[in-house]
C-alpha cells in the first residue's frame, strides 16, 4: 500500500480519502469494495488474511486505517452517518482521530473496531458492528 494511506485526514476530507484507498486497493487485488453492507464482509477477511503472517501491527497500520476508514464510509453511505473529528477526550478514549456519527448522536470508531479485528482476529467482526447499529437510517448516498 502507499504510504500515503498511513495518515488520516480530517472529517471533512475522509470521503476523498476512503476513495483513493479503494481505488488503490482494488486495481491490485481485485476486491468487490463497493460500499455496500455485505462489503464489510470482504472487509473482515481481508484483515484475517492480514493476521495469517502475523506481522507486526505497526506493518500494517496503513492499511488497517484505509480499511477502518471504508468501514466508516459504509456506514455514513448506508446507515445516515456523519464524518466526525473526535475531541482531545474522544481521541484519548477511541485512539484514532475522526469517527462516525449516527442519526441518534450515537458516535462510533469504526477504525478501532477493524484494529480490534486484526488483534483479537474472528471474535470481532465490522461487519456484526454495522448489525448491531443502533439508530441506523435506511438510505443511500450516490458515490
Amino acid at each position: 500500500m502507499d504510504s500515503d494511506f498511513g495518515t488520516l485526514p480530517g472529517a471533512q476530507d475522509m470521503r476523498a480519502y476512503v476513495s483513493r484507498f479503494v481505488a488503490q486497493l482494488t486495481e491490485r487485488n481485485r476486491l468487490p469494495l463497493d460500499y455496500s453492507v455485505a462489503s464489510l464482509r470482504i472487509v473482515d477477511f481481508v484483515v484475517d488474511g492480514l493476521r495469517r503472517g502475523r506481522p507486526e501491527r505497526v506493518q500494517v497500520d496503513g492499511v488497517l486505517r484505509g480499511l477502518g476508514a471504508y468501514v466508516g464510509e459504509v456506514m455514513v453511505r448506508r446507515a445516515g452517518a456523519q464524518w466526525i473529528d473526535f475531541d482531545a477526550e474522544q481521541r484519548e478514549f477511541f485512539g484514532q482521530p475522526v469517527g462516525v456519527r449516527m442519526p441518534d448522536g450515537r458516535v462510533w470508531n469504526p477504525l478501532g473496531k477493524v484494529v480490534k479485528r486484526f488483534e483479537a482476529g474472528t471474535e470481532e467482526s465490522v461487519q456484526r458492528l454495522y448489525l448491531q447499529l443502533h439508530g441506523r437510517v435506511r438510505r443511500t448516498v450516490s458515490c
